[in-house]
């Protein structure tokens, strides 16, 4: 099975928007891991803007259309603060919906299914109905997987922070192992794995080789990091490399 690579521009904005230049271009830079061999641009946009605008949402969306018509667009964030009109505007190949707060530095935490159900499943069914594929972003639990199934999720994200945090220490295993079993937990329930979170070239072999049927990754600070350095080009070049099978 291959893993898809989702690129995650919102750390372009955010050093775009330290000054009034309008550089680093987000747009350029997804056109340019795009044209590195990534297969979708993943964004974030939190209602303070502080990395991706709304004008950048919408942009990246006609860019893809119009030019990379088979490269996914996924939209991230709370759909109870600004995700859904994007959705309902935009109607991106996917969104995953994520329980961050508005003040939020960073997401680190999934969906509570036992207390946000009720919440959050007519925004799934407005989701899907609107023909927009659904990713609910969660914790490694095998036990929540049939819950996000039940809510109508189609696939389901898996927070990577703590198996990153754990790479290369005595814990790696027994993280990986614990990302395994909710992986194999959400497709036995009907559902496809997507991760993200603090993967990087580094620990991305590891995770990949452990945890099975992982379809997309979405990676952004590392990637970011990494093309500093590098370039987009060669970045992107990198992280397939590092998803290929064989370096597995």
């Amino acid at each position: 099975m291959t893993t898809l690579l989702s690129a995650n521009v919102n750390k372009v904005a955010l050093l775009r928007n330290s000054r009034h230049l309008g550089i680093p271009s987000v747009t350029r830079a997804a056109q340019l891991c795009l044209e590195a061999g990534a297969h979708g641009i993943t964004v974030h946009p939190r209602p303070d803007a502080r990395h991706i605008r709304a004008g950048d949402v919408r942009e990246l969306h006609a860019l893809l259309r119009r030019d990379w018509p088979r490269a996914e667009f996924n939209i991230e964030g709370n759909p109870f603060h600004n995700l859904m009109d994007f959705v309902r505007e935009l109607r991106p190949h996917q969104c995953t919906f994520v329980p961050d707060s508005e003040g939020q530095f960073t997401s680190d935490h999934g969906w509570d299914l036992r207390a946000d159900a009720r919440r959050v499943q007519p925004l799934i069914e407005e989701a899907r109905a609107l023909g927009v594929r659904v990713s609910l972003f969660m914790d490694a639990d095998p036990e929540a997987m049939p819950l996000a199934k039940a809510v109508g999720a189609d696939r389901i994200e898996l927070y990577t922070e703590p198996y990153a945090a754990a790479w290369g220490t005595p814990r790696q295993a027994q993280e990986l192992e614990r990302f395994a079993a909710a992986a194999r937990a959400a497709q036995a329930a009907g559902l496809g794995v997507n991760a993200g979170h603090d993967l990087s070239r580094a620990n991305l072999p590891d995770f990949l080789r452990a945890v099975p049927g992982v379809q997309e990754v979405s990676i952004g600070h590392a990637l970011v990091a990494d093309a500093l350095e590098l370039g987009y080009a060669a970045t992107v070049r990198a992280y397939l490399q590092a998803m290929e099978p064989g370096t597995r």
